[in-house]
């Protein structure tokens, strides 16, 4: 059975478009997934890579059609300047961690629905109580919120060092154990194609 690790951002805007895609791959292929959020800066800084505010004017012109593109395409709403972005990822990695840890929920449609909150419900995704609500809508106890920081911290700081010892640079990023990359949202077709001995 393959296995995926899932390096993603909670405030990724490829990310959210993104959806719930893998999820659905994986269970077509039974394949098992480990949800890595991670501090995407910070990536970026450790691998090359500019965050967007820094980019020059023609990067960020791109982007922002290029994700309206995208969002028009998936059939998603996002607002292109949320009121909350960017905004502290680390409360809602560590819930997220927490939740993997605790089992018993559906981890897509948390991931989902922070991003969701962020890009299309102009949440803001580090607030407790968002986090609470994303929590409890995926089947999670909502008190996770509040437990498992330090080991969340650790886990969320060990993401970033497996991520670029993986060789990845973005998100969202899937690294199989077979040790194929795949960067970016536009990509989990050709994720499913690699399950299926296609590609």
């Amino acid at each position: 059975m393959a296995h995926i690790d899932y390096y993603f951002a909670t405030i990724s805007p490829f990310t959210y478009l993104a959806g719930e895609g893998l999820e659905a791959i994986a269970e077509k292929h039974g394949a098992s997934v480990t949800y890595k959020p991670l501090d995407i800066m910070a990536l970026f800084a450790r691998t090359g890579g500019v965050p967007p505010k820094d980019r020059h004017p023609n990067r960020i012109a791109y982007r922002g059609q290029e994700l309206a593109r995208a969002a028009k395409k998936a059939g998603m709403d996002m607002n292109m300047q949320p009121a909350h972005f960017p905004t502290n990822m680390a409360p809602s990695s560590y819930a997220i961690i927490a939740a993997q840890n605790a089992g018993g929920g559906d981890m897509g449609k948390l991931v989902h629905s922070v991003l969701t909150g962020c890009w299309a419900e102009e949440k803001n995704v580090a607030d407790e109580d968002v986090i609470r609500d994303c929590l409890a809508g995926a089947g999670f106890d909502a008190a996770l919120a509040d437990s498992g920081l330090l080991a969340g911290a650790e886990t969320y700081a060990r993401n970033l060092e497996d991520a670029v010892e993986a060789g990845v640079f973005g998100a969202p990023f899937y690294v199989l154990d077979d040790g194929t990359l795949f960067w970016g949202h536009d990509k989990l077709e050709d994720l499913d194609l690699h399950l299926s001995g296609k590609l």
